[in-house]
């Protein structure tokens, strides 16, 4: 089921994805469905129709993992840390499809990193490995946009991997997604740049989650970013990246500067 959230003329709305691509509508559903599960209404939409959202603002936290991939640590020539390498992202970071990334006045070095998404469903701590499914509520695309010049600068990766417009994430909520082997892919200005598959994760979704859990408190509509693929590069103002994960969709951001 895929799970959108998105504006007509009004106030954010969230709804289910249904049809063939490039035919899809969008079935209106009632309230939030991290709380009020999935109830459809009659009243639909062509996807065409309507403006998609993030997916999800979260309402506490986005988590990052640092170098889950070995080929990434490798091109920034950094060694694949011994211990998960976790950093948080403020939810004023969250941006949605076709929403612009903005680059912030104090870097000259903004990097894309196409990434597997996991969206929490339900409070949790110290989540064993086995039960990790239990409090997945589904998966998106997102994009952790990184300032690399102050990311070397900075004691601390707040500034870097926090600013606003750092993390766009979507289309919309996958939830029922095999995420053992799904391809990854990024491209600038449609170009290939980043080709790689889950599958290359030195720590995968499951046990990512678990990790986290022990650090954190986890809530209904959290978000935790599972690592990049190798490939990243620096974004410029005009420029569009584009995030594909097999199983989910597209999601596409241009980029400017104030």
């Amino acid at each position: 089921m895929r799970i959108a959230r998105f504006v007509v003329d009004s106030d954010p709305l969230y709804g289910v994805v249904e049809g063939e691509a490039g035919s899809e509508e969008i079935t209106v559903i009632n309230g939030d469905p991290f709380f009020n599960g999935v109830e459809r209404t009659h009243v639909k939409h062509k996807l065409e129709d309507v403006r998609l959202l993030a997916p999800i603002i979260p309402r506490s936290k986005v988590i990052g993992v640092g170098r889950n991939f070995a080929e990434h640590a490798a091109e920034l020539g950094n060694e694949v840390p011994q211990q998960p390498l976790l950093f948080l992202k403020p939810n004023t970071s969250v941006i949605g499809p076709n929403d612009p990334i903005i680059l912030p006045e104090f870097s000259e070095e903004v990097s894309f990193e196409a990434e597997l998404c996991v969206v929490i469903g339900r409070i949790c701590k110290d989540v064993p490995e086995e039960r990790a499914d239990d409090v997945i509520f589904g998966y998106t695309c997102g994009n952790d946009l990184t300032a690399r010049d102050v990311q070397k600068t900075d004691l601390q990766w707040a500034r870097a991997k926090g600013f606003d417009t750092s993390a766009p994430l979507g289309p919309w909520i996958e939830t029922d997604l095999d995420h053992e082997d799904l391809a990854i892919q990024g491209r600038l200005n449609g170009e290939l740049r980043q080709d790689g598959s889950t599958n290359q994760m030195i720590r995968g979704v499951r046990e990512l989650v678990s990790i986290v859990s022990h650090a954190f408190t986890l809530l209904p509509g959290d978000v935790i970013m599972t690592g990049t693929p190798a490939g990243v590069g620096l974004v410029s103002e005009g420029d569009r990246f584009e995030v594909e994960i097999e199983g989910i969709g597209r999601l596409s951001n241009p980029v400017v500067r104030r």
